[in-house]
């Protein structure tokens, strides 16, 4: 019978995930999000403007429906904008790490054994600027799925093949 034995870990000597230098989205991947945000406050503007239109008790005070509206619209920008400035991912020796939020800032680490599928899809404007969504999807279900995008079509190419030559060796040494 082999000694037992449950050692302390000295919790500063782990590596720290902060301390991972993390690759933004493209450039261009900010216009993507500027076009769906221009898409979606033309509509609910649009809705707006027909709500205030046909509700005669409002016709007076369009100038404070529109003061809202802009108001809501500034702050809707200025969040994706900090939201897509704090965006990150990196692919590291045994994980795949993904960084996003700013209310709520929501760290992933996925061990590269973990993951069972990728898949890469390119929506109609990311086919525009060459960018692709890199989507991973894990043993553990849906809350460990990552997805990426604004990855340059290239790039997420090559992510994707790398992830799954690692599929391909991983489930090589288990069937060993």
């Amino acid at each position: 019978m082999q000694d037992f034995t449950n050692e302390t870990i000295n919790l500063d000597a782990l590596p720290k995930y902060e301390e991972t230098i993390l690759t933004a989205p493209a450039p261009k991947y900010w216009q993507i999000i500027v076009i769906n945000l221009a898409i979606f406050l033309f509509i609910i503007g649009a809705a707006l403007t027909a709500f205030v239109f046909f509700n005669e008790e409002f016709h007076a005070n369009w100038f404070v429906f529109a003061g809202i509206f802009l108001v809501f619209a500034a702050f809707l920008f200025f969040l994706f904008r900090a939201s897509f400035k704090r965006r990150g991912f990196a692919l590291r020796e045994k994980d795949i790490l993904y960084k996003s939020g700013v209310i709520a800032e929501t760290t992933i680490i996925v061990p590269l054994n973990r993951i069972q599928h990728v898949s890469l899809s390119e929506g109609v404007l990311s086919r525009m600027f060459a960018l692709g969504t890199l989507q991973i999807y894990t043993a553990g279900g849906s809350s460990g799925e990552i997805r990426i995008a604004g990855i340059p079509i290239e790039q997420a190419k090559a992510l994707k093949e790398a992830l799954v030559q690692r599929l391909v060796v991983n489930s090589e040494t288990e069937s060993e």
